[in-house]
């Protein structure tokens, strides 16, 4: 249904809460919104601008509760609240994250990762068919930040999600600067990661600051933080991604010190310079740039 919309898409922006009534009163050049359904279930006011500003604007659902990766199963009753909304909305993108969040019926503020074996697969698989089947749609999955590796683990993450891709026929989220959280903690090279991303599942791409933290021992981890402009290393492997699998809908996110909505949109514009670039210089110049 949404095809022809979704592959035309420039940058789009997250959608937060203290910006609806900016949109709707400003009607700002934005391509596109993403918000979270969890910041709408219990909230009607919210819920009715958002439906007000999803007549002028496409808008894409990002769920941080669906916990894909929980071993409990997926919690039945959040996903027929999230279906609701997204029933109202008619979105062009359904997503969430390849983590878990979710134990006995409670849930936690973090998305947390899970190691990439035959089981896990199994799981997640089974809980992202359950997830496509009552939302009617397709779901994209998002590579997580990571900031630990598994001993057990038997598949690369890039495997793992190719395998889920082929088990589920779902389609993927790349988060560029993701990657780059996890290639800096890890230790791995992001570059040949994106190599070995399965690209033709990708419909959607993300971008979100970050924090470096001094560890201990006199090393640094990087904190996916969601709340300052994107980091330069993480624009330049956007430019790589882009060059190797062309344009995607890309969307800045900025969850916490959130700025003025036109910070964002400046992000955004950002985003389609890069992008157009890229797709201008190919490969090899956007991996020396």
């Amino acid at each position: 249904m949404h095809s022809q919309v979704v592959s035309s898409l420039g940058a789009g922006v997250g959608l937060r809460l203290q910006h609806l009534a900016a949109v709707i009163k400003d009607r700002p050049d934005a391509s596109w919104f993403e918000i979270h359904p969890e910041n709408y279930l219990a909230n009607p006011y919210a819920a009715e601008l958002l439906l007000e500003i999803a007549r002028s604007y496409p808008i894409s659902v990002h769920s941080v509760g669906v916990s894909v990766g929980s071993a409990g199963g997926i919690d039945r009753t959040h996903l027929a609240r999230v279906k609701a909304l997204i029933d109202r909305l008619d979105p062009i993108m359904v997503s969430g994250h390849l983590a878990w969040s979710t134990h006995e019926g409670d849930y936690l503020n973090d998305l947390l990762p899970l190691p990439y074996h035959r089981e896990s697969l199994a799981i997640v698989a089974d809980h992202i068919n359950q997830v496509q089947d009552a939302l009617g749609r397709p779901y994209h999955l998002e590579n997580p930040s990571t900031y630990l590796g598994f001993a057990d683990s038997t598949m690369t993450e890039t495997a793992f999600l190719a395998a889920v891709v082929d088990k589920t026929g779902c389609r993927l989220l790349c988060d560029v600067s993701n990657v780059h959280v996890s290639a800096h903690n890890l230790g791995y090279d992001p570059y040949r990661y994106i190599d070995e991303f399965p690209g033709e599942a990708i419909g959607e791409m993300h971008l979100g600051g970050l924090e470096i933290e001094a560890e201990a021992n006199g090393g640094e981890v990087i904190i996916d933080t969601h709340s300052r402009p994107i980091d330069g290393h993480a624009w330049d492997l956007y430019a790589y991604a882009v060059a190797r699998f062309g344009a995607r809908p890309t969307l800045i996110e900025w969850d916490n010190a959130i700025p003025e909505l036109t910070t964002l949109l400046d992000e955004a514009a950002k985003a389609d310079a890069v992008a157009a670039s890229a797709l201008k210089s190919g490969v090899r110049s956007a991996r020396a740039g």
